[in-house]
């Protein structure tokens, strides 16, 4: 019985290692989004994921005693409350990038409908200053 617990307080210690382990990982996703190092957060994102994963798979087969449940709910809240605010700097950035767009197009939609009007303005104007050289 001894092994047992001794190898299930094992379980738990790389449970709740791993959800720290993920903490601090969120915490520097979260630095990096208020750093708007937007290449960098992606990449860790990518990362992150593959840990969510892994985590996922260690939880399933771990059972935490009572003090275990309690810090992996405050690891949990705190990951969560990274996420959430990360998520809402991705999205502002989102739609900030959309902005930008719409402007750029509308800028190339002006160049398209302007610039043939453009250079008909300019062969005239050429022929008008050749004209006068000539007279």
């Amino acid at each position: 019985m001894a092994a047992s617990e001794t190898a299930n307080s094992n379980s738990q210690k790389l449970l709740l290692d791993a959800y720290a382990k993920l903490l601090v990982r969120v915490n520097h996703m979260h630095e990096l989004a208020d750093a708007e190092q937007w290449a960098e957060l992606i990449e860790q994102r990518s990362n992150y994921v593959v840990l969510v994963e892994e985590l996922r798979e260690l939880d399933a087969n771990v059972t935490l005693d009572a003090a275990g449940k309690q810090r992996k709910t405050e690891l949990l809240e705190h990951i969560l409350e990274h996420d959430v605010e990360i998520r809402r700097r991705l999205v502002a950035r989102r739609d900030e990038l959309g902005k930008l767009i719409g402007v750029t197009q509308r800028q190339r939609d002006l160049h398209r409908a302007y610039a043939p009007q453009q250079g008909a303005y300019n062969v005239f104007d050429s022929d008008a200053s050749q004209n006068k050289g000539a007279s």
